[in-house]
């Protein structure tokens, strides 16, 4: 059996039991804010119960290293769709320490790409049309630089209201421990 049919053979179970019962919620987040947070694995449980957080209380937003790296691009489109139209009132971005992101360097990705068969011609193609690969897939140095980054650029964006705190935090996968890096409260 494969992983998708698994997954669907679960959840046929899980409705017929109405199992969802338990989850449901209004769409609106009951704490009123929005969290920027990593991809990673290891806090898809952990980061809520690290911040006594239940279904329904956030909005949560996810990719690799809770980057914001385009101030028009999708992750800053949901931030502010949860501002404006969501009532999140305030917004956390939260990496985290041993993130793969980390050091990440664009060789090592385009080998990856190459062993899993795309061409230097495709990769020349987009070079050639402006895609500057050093800069799409690097990663970054120090964690607590790049959750600063991203408030920064979260907090400065010209849509963003000025009301609205931006906080800046990095969790500890293994012990869930938050150490603050930008308080949003302090102007």
């Amino acid at each position: 059996m494969t992983l998708l049919h698994e997954i669907l053979d679960y959840n046929k179970m899980f409705v017929e039991n109405k199992e969802y019962e338990k989850y449901e919620r209004n769409k609106l987040p009951k704490k009123r804010m929005v969290i920027l947070t990593c991809m990673d694995t290891r806090l898809l449980e952990l980061l809520p119960k690290a911040m006594n957080l239940s279904n329904g209380d956030v909005k949560t937003v996810k990719n690799a290293g809770a980057i914001v790296s385009h101030p028009f691009g999708s992750i800053m489109r949901s931030i502010l769709l949860a501002v404006y139209e969501l009532q999140a009132d305030e917004v956390l971005v939260i990496g985290h320490y041993d993130c793969g992101v980390s050091g990440l360097k664009a060789e090592k990705v385009i080998e990856s790409m190459k062993a899993r068969g795309i061409s230097q011609d495709t990769l020349d193609t987009l070079s050639y049309s402006g895609i500057n690969f050093e800069k799409w897939l690097h990663g970054f140095d120090n964690v607590k630089e790049s959750v600063e980054h991203s408030v920064n650029v979260v907090k400065n964006h010209p849509l963003m209201p000025r009301d609205i705190p931006v906080h800046g935090l990095v969790i500890d996968p293994s012990t869930g421990r938050l150490d603050l890096v930008v308080e949003g409260y302090i102007a």
